[in-house]
């Protein structure tokens, strides 16, 4: 948005640890369902080819429609927080414009975190502000930030997938790359305990262990 501070500060200018984390997990599962179709009996490496392609390819439109999927939720919410700024200077009195912000904030924050006072002070900011945009727009930090989505989720194929390719046995592939697999879930689980708080170590074993169901899941289903 412009540079007036209504929507700015509201937002993280990055991706979160989150927000990367889910990505590289779903552009990880697409590409095992890839992998968990190729036959062990029957991989040749005309098969191997088209799995990687398949796989790189979908993962190549998956990761455009998320990164233009980030970009749409951006608009939104900068949309609400501006129809919400309108709402607030343009209220009856200052206790509708504190119970609209009440409204807006979560239940455990309105209830619990922020005083009636703190309340008022974030009407009398809003008030108070000027040069208000007239509609959402996107900056470049979020054209940054889909860019980062998209090569998060299609750089995602080819840690599980490059097995196939330099390894002959296709049995020996397989392996190595759902190993890889539970590897990129244990450091993801690490990466997000650390985020929330949690022990990362618990985190990542965690996170390998629904993995390494999900790949046992592949495998029964035929992988």
């Amino acid at each position: 948005m412009n540079g007036d501070g209504v929507t700015s500060k509201f937002r993280e200018p990055i991706l979160s640890p989150v927000e990367r984390v889910s990505e590289l997990l779903f552009g990880l599962f697409m590409a095992l369902t890839f992998v968990g179709a190729v036959s062990v009996a029957e991989g040749g490496r005309a098969e191997i080819r088209d799995m990687f392609v398949a796989a790189l390819g979908c993962n190549l439109a998956w990761g455009l429609v998320d990164a233009v999927m980030y970009l749409v939720g951006e608009v939104a919410d900068r949309g609400r927080r501006l129809t919400l700024v309108r709402s607030v200077r343009s209220a009856a009195d200052a206790g509708a414009g504190q119970r609209l912000i009440e409204r807006a904030l979560s239940r455990a924050a309105a209830g619990d975190l922020v005083s009636p006072l703190e309340i008022e002070a974030i009407r009398g900011r809003i008030v108070a502000l000027t040069g208000v945009p007239a509609r959402p727009s996107l900056e470049r930090d979020d054209l940054i930030a889909a860019l980062a989505i998209f090569l998060i989720v299609v750089g995602s194929t080819f840690p599980v997938v490059l097995p196939f390719i330099m390894i002959q046995d296709v049995g020996t592939a397989k392996n190595v790359s759902r190993a890889v697999a539970v590897a990129m879930l244990f450091f993801g689980g690490l990466a997000l305990g650390r985020y929330a708080g949690y022990s990362r170590w618990k985190s990542g074993v965690s996170m390998a262990g629904i993995g390494t169901v999900l790949v046992l899941t592949i495998i029964a289903l035929g992988g």
